[in-house]
């Protein structure tokens, strides 16, 4: 079983007098829920929004979440379970609402590794739908518990190595990793801020496989690509990169590259540019959906596609990748046209692609303000230190206009 596995550090630190929940709860809390608080406030802040703004308004709260480590400690640790547990045990999506005291439709999606990617095409249909203004879209995979580690291993899907080499030749299953990431959507007329807009979203399920849920399906994986650019009314010829889900699996690489190779690669006149994350970071299972939307978020922000490390030589069976029609991003690559694509599927067969268009409003002077005058930085912390730890961040950063509409 490898050694090594994807972390993030201090989970155990929260502040739970600034989000206004006793000692007591925060100890008890599902760590998942600790940083999906903290990750839910800074996206609503990124996005120029107050979340006391939220208040009783139509804003739904999807939360993407596998599979909880904790709730079992919590419930056979003696001391901990004589605690009340509405904090361990009720759904985060549910617990979020309250807080922020939005009255949208809020809900948990699990469909495994696909499961963020899921909970941003339920967002797009809610607000296309009008049954929600705005979505919150927030995930985390935390591991702790070596059981499920070794479950995992069990089940074949773990590399040997530790390492996570998505098309390679010696890429034999992915390193696990620990991510917390949460989305703010809503309709581009209201938006304060604007990094890429959903172009459209569609899901589908392999159903019975012959060979077991777990084995991927290639007709069903290529029916939903079929499908997707047939009802957007978007030529594959127009894709300037695809974020695929490849996950460095044996079973799954093969199936996914073939599928796009027939499905977008032969209606294009030029190779499809392909990357994944995972192989930077490892495979944060639910939440690696929203991994891959960061990715193609900052290479929209920067023009620049970070390359898919470990890449040397393509497996023998991914066909479209060694002639030529399927090219994996593998340096710095300068991004040429506003859309991106984003496979995403589970391995009990619940499939989903998301586009993602960039906002094609350019940046006066790069977003940095052209003359000498000074600017007003306002800071608040709820303690001295929190205020000196602002105060270094900004010194050390390149002040840019990020408070203007774009």
């Amino acid at each position: 079983m490898p050694g090594r596995i994807g972390k993030i550090n201090n989970v155990e630190k929260f502040d739970s007098q600034f989000f206004d929940i006793s000692t007591t709860e925060a100890h008890i809390m599902d760590p998942a829920a600790r940083m999906l608080f903290e990750h839910t406030y800074e996206a609503l802040i990124d996005a120029g929004i107050n979340p006391k703004e939220l208040w009783n308004t139509r804003t739904s709260v999807i939360t993407a979440i596998f599979i909880s480590e904790t709730r079992g400690h919590m419930l056979f640790d003696a001391q901990l379970s004589q605690l009340p547990m509405i904090k361990n045990h009720m759904p985060v999506a549910n617990v979020i609402s309250h807080w922020l005291g939005v009255t949208g439709p809020s809900h948990n999606i699990d469909t495994a590794c696909s499961s963020s990617n899921y909970a941003i095409v339920k967002a797009y249909e809610l607000i296309r739908a009008g049954d929600c203004d705005t979505a919150i879209v927030a995930s985390c995979n935390l591991c702790f518990h070596p059981r499920i580690q070794y479950q995992f291993y069990q089940l074949g899907v773990l590399s040997s190595d530790g390492y996570c080499k998505p098309f390679d030749s010696e890429g034999s299953g992915y390193m696990r990793s620990e991510t917390a990431a949460v989305l703010y959507l809503q309709k581009a007329k209201n938006a304060r801020r604007i990094y890429a807009t959903v172009v459209h979203g569609k899901t589908n399920c392999d159903g019975f496989k012959a060979e077991g849920i777990t084995f991927p399906s290639f007709e069903k994986q290529k029916l939903l690509l079929d499908e997707f650019y047939e009802e957007c009314g978007i030529s594959p010829d127009e894709l300037a990169y695809m974020e695929a889900h490849a996950t460095g699996t044996i079973a799954g690489d093969p199936v996914e590259t073939m599928a796009i190779d027939q499905s977008l690669c032969a209606k294009r006149t030029t190779p499809l540019l392909v990357g994944s994350v995972k192989s930077n970071l490892g495979h944060s299972e639910p939440a690696s959906g929203l991994c891959h939307v960061v990715k193609v978020l900052l290479a929209m922000e920067t023009g620049i596609i970070t390359p898919t490390i470990h890449f040397k030589n393509p497996r023998k069976n991914l066909i479209g990748v060694i002639e030529g029609r399927i090219k994996i991003v593998t340096e710095p690559t300068k991004l040429q046209g506003d859309k991106i694509c984003i496979n995403s599927f589970g391995f009990g067969g619940a499939n989903s692609h998301v586009l993602l268009k960039s906002n094609s409003k350019q940046k006066i002077n790069n977003g940095t303000p052209d003359d000498d005058l000074p600017r007003l930085v306002a800071v608040s912390g709820r303690t001295e230190e929190a205020v000196k730890t602002i105060f270094n961040d900004v010194s050390s950063v390149c002040i840019k206009l990020f408070f203007k509409k774009k």
